[in-house]
């Protein structure tokens, strides 16, 4: 492995971890299911894709470098249609938006526990 595969592989493993803090904390901040929503769909997705695209940078186009691939088109089907499908029920369940009456929580309540 050369200098430069390293650079970028560390590069994309930086990014994929930050993308993946950012959607965890978003994640325990937002205030209401929609929001959450977003921040868990879309900042892990690409957080996740870029330890996948990480990994096949480190491995190359055999064996696990080509299943991390496969990983990247399985996880931007599926992650988008699950939080499609979350937010979608909870829409039909009655679940409110987060408004200008609503108020931001004074403490960070756990995820779920309204």
């Amino acid at each position: 492995m050369n200098v430069i595969q390293q650079f970028v592989v560390a590069a994309l493993v930086a990014v994929g971890g930050f993308f993946l803090l950012v959607g965890t904390v978003g994640l325990l901040r937002f205030p209401d299911v929609y929001n959450r929503m977003h921040a868990s769909s879309k900042a892990t997705t690409l957080g996740a894709s870029s330890m996948f695209l990480a990994a096949f940078a480190y491995y190359g186009p055999q064996g696990a470098g080509l299943t991390s691939l496969v990983g990247i088109l399985f996880l931007f089907i599926t992650a988008p249609t699950g939080s499609h499908l979350i937010s979608r029920s909870a829409h039909k369940m009655g679940v409110p938006f987060f408004g200008k009456e609503a108020e931001w929580p004074e403490e960070v309540d756990e995820p779920g526990s309204d």
